[in-house]
């Protein structure tokens, strides 16, 4: 941009925002900064231009018009707000979002890309004239813990105070690193609009809703949706991001939760998963007497040969469903206690928030998504309209939660002990597993990561693989992104151990669940103990999988129950045939990859061959006592 140029737009931003916003906008060194404010307020229009600097003063007259805007409703308890996104606007939108692909670039056609300037053309064209009448808000964070090396500096420009909102609790507030940014440091940049809105401040052209993600200039677009997952840039939009800076610098950015799990001692060891949506991902970063420090996404380095990981946010965006003082005790105590939430999407009555699941009877009539509610209506498309929506959220500060990890903003991260990958197996995987090395777990359980769709004895199942649970959110080619993985881990003094867990695996006959919901917590204590060399293993086809003896006394002092033979000959029976059949479906998925690493294929034909002996000796369903201690 020219020096006329950037003083011409600086003078439209001076007319709409004030001498005061001006001078917090140039206090801040890097020209991308100011170029980015001021191409946005010529290309959306705005009456006015509000910049929050994170002091008390901004941030309280944010939360304060969330409300007055209408966008936001306060509730009975105090700091408690609810929000309303459209009826077609209730989750993260695949159909809409989509890479912008320079002309002889490549990304997987498994991906929604379109050419970059044709897409550019058309994301501009909706944001065009978008914020007349409204107010952008400028917000200035950080992605993982400040002063960090882990620490990536973002900025959003939204019309949406709810968006302006929510981010004061997921994010850390970064106004003050970007005072002290160098010039030329990589930022990552959101422009927002919720566009036209109707009599309920709610989007109201949601079949014009884009999400476009430019990697060329580490900027996401949004317009057309208030859906938080859609138009809050720094989650999953941002991960994008992230994903094509860590391939370049040699770290991960991951769909990851981390927990702290307490073992003998006193001791403390992190955990990271992956997990597909409906997984249990959160169930385990919420496992009771265990610290949580991350539930959605973590950057993962190497630190002094040390693999070290944060969380990228500072809160959580929680699905509702399910969460009762029974099934989710610490949340809901959260949720049911004073202090700052934002609920959506739920069923409001009587200032009180209600959602689906959550142990109690629902009322009959209420607000929610779909206006005036009450029971029996259907919707705009002629569905029935649920109380809440299956998809409401809350979003909080992480710090709020009482078992909120006390190195949550340790500019070092946390070390990793072990990542585990967990989908949904109705048939095949034994409930826990480890990896005989980094290669093969992070093979097997990663990339093959798949979620069985329909369970159905008399029926061929379905499946989708999503590669480390990361897959829609890829910008690199997925062989490319394998190999980053695979070389990260060898060049670490020590790797986390690698574990495939899987919470859903049924009776083959009766087709019940033979894992426990609460179970999950005695497989992560394996985990741990298995970390320290503190517990056995036997040697199966597929990794190294716990011995009775041990899960007997895990399961007393985890579950204070007593664990049966029986439990254990139906858990961890080797499934042979099923696991040949799953060996296949990840050998074709990755066939199709250009330039998949041979290590994959290697894996893979190793896993078959001890499957296939194994079968042969034994039959299709082999029991634990056949198999070998591990050396």
């Amino acid at each position: 941009m020219s020096r006329e140029e950037a003083e011409r737009l600086l003078l439209k931003v001076r007319r709409k925002a004030g001498e005061r916003e001006v001078e917090k906008l140039l206090a801040i060194p890097h020209p991308e900064v100011h170029e980015f404010v001021c191409r946005a307020v010529e290309l959306c229009q705005p009456d006015r231009v509000f910049v929050c600097d994170d002091s008390p003063e901004d941030l309280t007259h944010i939360r304060s018009m969330a409300v007055e805007s209408g966008e936001e409703g306060p509730l009975s308890l105090p700091g408690h707000t609810y929000h309303f996104d459209g009826y077609f606007d209730q989750g993260r939108d695949r159909q809409a979002t989509k890479f912008l692909v320079p002309k002889g670039d490549y990304l997987s056609p498994r991906l929604n890309q379109v050419e970059r300037e044709e897409g550019l053309s058309e994301i501009l064209g909706l944001l065009r004239g978008s914020m007349r009448g409204k107010t952008m808000i400028v917000r200035f964070l950080t992605l993982g813990p400040r002063h960090s090396p882990f620490t990536i500096p973002c900025m959003e420009c939204t019309d949406s105070w709810y968006v302006a909102h929510s981010v004061t609790l997921l994010y850390r507030r970064g106004y003050d690193t970007f005072l002290k940014l160098d010039p030329k440091a990589e930022l990552f940049k959101t422009l927002h609009s919720a566009g036209e809105l109707d009599g309920r401040m709610i989007s109201a052209e949601p079949e014009k809703k884009r999400i476009y993600i430019d990697y060329v200039t580490n900027t996401v677009y949004s317009v057309n949706t208030q859906y938080a997952g859609n138009s809050v840039g720094f989650k999953k939009l941002a991960l994008r991001l992230a994903i094509r800076k860590a391939h370049r610098e040699g770290w991960l950015a991951e769909h990851f939760m981390i927990i702290g799990v307490r073992g003998p001692g006193g001791r403390k060891t992190y955990l990271a998963g992956a997990f597909p949506s409906a997984c249990g991902k959160t169930s385990t970063a919420m496992l009771p007497g265990e610290t949580i420090l991350a539930d959605d996404i973590a950057y993962v380095r190497n630190l002094e040969g040390q693999c070290r990981g944060v969380n990228v946010e500072s809160g959580i965006l929680g699905i509702l469903q399910d969460v009762s003082p029974k099934s989710d005790p610490l949340i809901y105590q959260v949720l049911t206690s004073p202090g700052e939430i934002i609920f959506s999407n739920v069923l409001v009555k009587d200032g009180k928030p209600y959602w689906l699941g959550m142990g109690c009877e629902l009322p009959k009539r209420g607000l929610n998504f779909c206006g005036e509610w009450r029971e029996g209506m259907k919707g705009p498309d002629g569905k029935p309209v649920p109380p809440a929506h299956p998809n409401a959220r809350y979003t909080v500060s992480l710090s709020t939660l009482p078992n909120c990890d006390p190195e949550l903003e340790n500019p070092k991260g946390v070390e990793l002990g072990g990542i585990m990958f967990g989908g949904r197996d109705y048939r095949a995987f034994v409930p826990v597993q480890q990896g005989f090395s980094w290669e093969h777990g992070v093979v097997l359980y990663g990339a093959g990561l798949e979620t069985e769709t329909t369970f159905a004895i008399v029926e061929e199942p379905k499946f989708e693989i999503n590669v480390m649970s990361l897959q829609d959110f890829l910008s690199i080619p997925l062989g490319e992104y394998l190999r980053n993985y695979l070389e990260f881990g060898r060049r670490l003094r020590k790797a986390p151990l690698v574990f495939g867990v899987n919470y859903f695996l049924r009776h083959p006959k009766t087709g019940e669940y033979l894992n426990h919901r609460l179970d999950k917590h005695v497989w992560v204590k394996w985990m741990e103990r298995r970390i320290h060399g503190e517990a056995g293993a036997l040697v199966s086809p597929t990794g190294l999988i716990p011995r009775y003896e041990d899960l007997v006394k895990l399961f007393r002092e985890v579950r204070g129950r007593e664990y049966t033979e029986e439990e254990y000959e139906e858990q961890f029976s080797i499934r042979a045939k099923w696991l040949l059949k799953k060996v296949g479906r990840v050998e074709e998925f990755w066939k199709k990859e250009p330039e998949a690493p041979p290590e994959l294929f290697r894996v893979l034909e190793e896993t078959r061959r001890r499957l296939e002996e194994t079968r042969r000796e034994f039959g299709d369903t082999v029991s634990p006592e056949h198999l070998p201690e591990e050396g």
